[in-house]
């Protein structure tokens, strides 16, 4: 199956339909007078339907299973066609089309097999997704493409050129995925005084984000919290909820890091952990999503 570990739930809506075309009215009016010799079938079906979606991974090979926490089955009779609805909802990582897809289908299916007794020429039609919502495509930025950022690595080790740096290419790489150009990219030792010139130099240059990698633990040289405090000017509290939840759902550990985000003046400041891990799970817990900041900083207007 496709890996997506790295995606966050989100409610997740589908609507699928078919079409069972009946060959006269009688089939309809035994329907509507309950007299079909199989029993009721609306409600069988129905019954069938909700099987068949909670079975759906079962029998498609690269389907997820997920939890499935609404199933509507609604009918629709249009002269000799019923149309069937079946909706789906779920806050997962992945969306539910194909069980809306395949729930409409069984329903469909069980239609025909009670009914093929009265009316031999059943048949089903346009079995098709009506509507999706959730994931990625339905929050994603579609205003803010010119938004720029810079990349600071504090450490001390990588500033002095004995350790390599990973979680700042890891953040680079996040960032240039979403659509973001990253103007700076510097390392420079965990001191209180060189992170706070970095605030104001890149934000005196109109940069728009400005990302930390580093010195967000709990050792005595971990100082980029304390150094961001007095500039940030307000903090966004659930920027920092979302790393840590997503980071805590991975690794016990997560819970320990000491994430930052705020805004100085109209540039977004994060501070994010040093390894490359938790940057780069820090970075997919909240990009791309986190760009819809930049509407409200810029002004910029919905469509």
């Amino acid at each position: 199956m496709v890996d997506i570990t790295d995606k966050i739930n989100t409610l997740r809506i589908a609507t699928a339909q078919a079409v069972v075309k009946v060959s006269n009215e009688k089939t309809i009016e035994a329907i509507h007078n309950n007299s079909v010799p199989k029993g009721d079938v609306f409600a069988m079906s129905k019954a069938a339907g909700l099987l068949g979606v909670k079975k759906t991974p079962d029998l498609l090979p690269d389907c997820h299973p997920l939890p499935i926490e609404y199933t509507g089955i609604e009918y629709n009779i249009n002269g000799l066609e019923i149309q069937v609805r079946c909706t789906i909802k779920t806050i997962y990582k992945t969306g539910v089309e194909v069980e809306a897809m395949h729930g409409a289908s069984v329903v469909a299916l069980n239609m025909y097999d009670m009914l093929k007794p009265i009316d031999k020429g059943v048949e089903i039609h346009y079995i098709k997704l009506l509507e999706k919502k959730g994931g990625k495509s339905d929050f994603k930025d579609k205003y803010r493409k010119d938004i720029t950022a810079a990349v600071v690595v504090c450490s001390d080790t990588i500033a002095t050129g004995q350790k390599e740096d990973k979680a700042g290419k890891a953040i680079i790489k996040k960032l240039e995925e979403s659509g973001v150009s990253v103007s700076e990219y510097c390392t420079i030792p965990d001191e209180i005084d060189d992170i706070r010139s970095k605030v104001v130099q890149f934000q005196e240059q109109g940069i728009d984000m400005i990302l930390f990698t580093g010195g967000t633990g709990l050792s005595k040289r971990d100082v980029t919290p304390e150094a961001l405090e007095s500039l940030l000017e307000r903090k966004i509290p659930g920027i920092e909820e979302a790393i840590r939840s997503y980071g805590q759902n991975r690794m016990p550990y997560a819970m320990l890091s000491r994430s930052v985000a705020g805004t100085y003046k109209d540039s977004l400041v994060l501070a994010l952990p040093g390894s490359t891990n938790g940057a780069k799970e820090s970075m997919d817990a909240i990009f791309p999503p986190l760009l819809h900041i930049f509407r409200i900083f810029k002004g910029a207007r919905h469509d």
